[in-house]
């Protein structure tokens, strides 16, 4: 190498090394000013300025399939081991609200058996007809009773008798109900102990609001990765990972032979059939399953990500589409389904305005993931039939919905 260009060459080098020791000490000054922050205590406020439509009252009239209103005083690992029932709101209360929003009706879709039931009826249906419909629920505290499969068939009989609209199932089938019922092998949502009750259901036209999965996050590990971090790390009883926990995927194709055995039985598969990550397999299911709808309670958080799939779905699906929202009347325990005047202005905003990049709750930290959501304004002949006009069918009612 010869003299001139040696010289360059340290020349060059040194200046190399001057800049890797500079940008070592930025970045160790940057480390050392840094301050740590913990991600519950992160609240990004956007910058974006897009439109912000308040929709205080709906458009049309309604009906809101998927509430709860009273829950089960006594539970084990989701089983019901008492008829007794807490009320989280009176009539009273809620009605006040129903009006200013324009809900025609509220279904307690856990109204419970037995004397529970009634009582629950009694309190809402009877005293404010054709504003308040309640469903029961398996008496799964006799599920080891050697008749238990006509028992529950007959039970039943006896709610429909008592005013109850229709069947709910809680996830406690499928995740929490095992064979010595709250030990033992898992009971799986296909068991063929159940089968006089779904029959029971059909024969009466009377809908089974179905509920035996969670969000698909819920089935993979608690990490980094999972985008539901903040919300399993908060409710670590929430996550159906591992142990003898059977997959999302396993959960559903048992839901799925339960409603191809009873095509006479309608179900009504809550939380947009409990996948509302992925549309086509929903939609792969409706095709199938004419006896089968959905609704869309606690996903719009899912649906208003997917703007233009969500929208081509309430296109092909108008028919069987309802409205709900998993409110409950009162407490913080889940803050994206307290119900609030707040809750419902988000769910109408989404359904009938194009805003851009908006929450999902009435929540501090979205409770679900942090992301944000885009309505997709639908066209008001199919926003009447998700108000209003699935449900008044499905239930059975006349529609007053003009």
């Amino acid at each position: 190498m010869s003299g001139i260009r040696r010289r360059k060459f340290l020349s060059s080098a040194g200046l190399g090394f001057a800049a890797a020791n500079l940008s070592s000490g930025s970045a160790a000054a940057q480390q050392a000013t840094r301050k740590p922050l913990d991600i519950s205590e992160y609240e990004p406020k956007s910058m974006l300025r897009v439109k912000e439509t308040r929709v205080e009252r709906a458009r049309f009239p309604v009906i809101d399939i998927h509430t709860h209103l009273s829950f089960s005083k006594v539970a084990t690992n989701g089983v019901q081991m008492s008829d007794e029932r807490n009320y989280l709101g009176t009539p009273q209360e809620l009605l006040q609200v129903m009006d200013r929003k324009n809900l025609a009706a509220m279904v307690n879709l856990t109204g419970g058996y037995g004397k529970g039931l009634e009582d629950a009826i009694a309190r809402y249906d009877k005293a404010f007809p054709d504003r308040f419909f309640t469903f029961t629920e398996p008496w799964y505290s006799r599920f080891k009773e050697p008749d238990y499969p006509n028992f529950q068939a007959g039970a039943i009989e006896e709610a429909h008798r008592a005013g109850a609209k229709g069947l709910k199932i809680l996830k406690t089938l499928g995740l929490y109900l095992r064979e010595n019922i709250t030990s033992g092998k898992l009971v799986t949502v296909d068991d063929p102990r159940f089968d006089p009750m779904w029959d029971a259901c059909g024969r009466l036209n009377m809908p089974v609001a179905i509920h035996v999965s969670d969000p698909v996050a819920f089935f993979t590990p608690t990490d980094r990765f999972n985008e539901r971090y903040e919300e399993l790390n908060n409710h670590p009883d929430w996550s159906f990972y591992g142990k003898d926990f059977p997959s999302n995927a396993e959960i559903l194709e048992a839901r799925n032979r339960v409603i191809a055995r009873h095509p006479k039985t309608q179900f009504l598969v809550l939380h947009v059939g409990n996948f509302a990550e992925d549309l086509e397999n929903v939609s792969g299911n409706l095709d199938r399953f004419p006896n089968m709808s959905v609704e869309i309670g606690a996903r719009i958080g899912e649906l208003g990500r997917q703007p233009r799939a969500a929208r081509k779905f309430f296109e092909r699906y108008q028919d069987r589409i309802l409205f709900g929202t998993d409110a409950v009347p009162h407490g913080d325990e889940f803050p994206q389904q307290v119900f609030n005047e707040k809750l419902y202005e988000i769910y109408f905003r989404f359904l009938e305005t194009d805003d851009e990049y908006f929450d999902y709750a009435p929540a501090r930290v979205p409770p679900q993931g942090r992301w944000r959501i885009y309505g997709i304004q639908l066209p008001q002949p199919i926003l009447h039939k998700v108000y209003y006009q699935n449900a008044a069918r499905l239930l059975g009612i006349r529609d007053a919905s003009g």
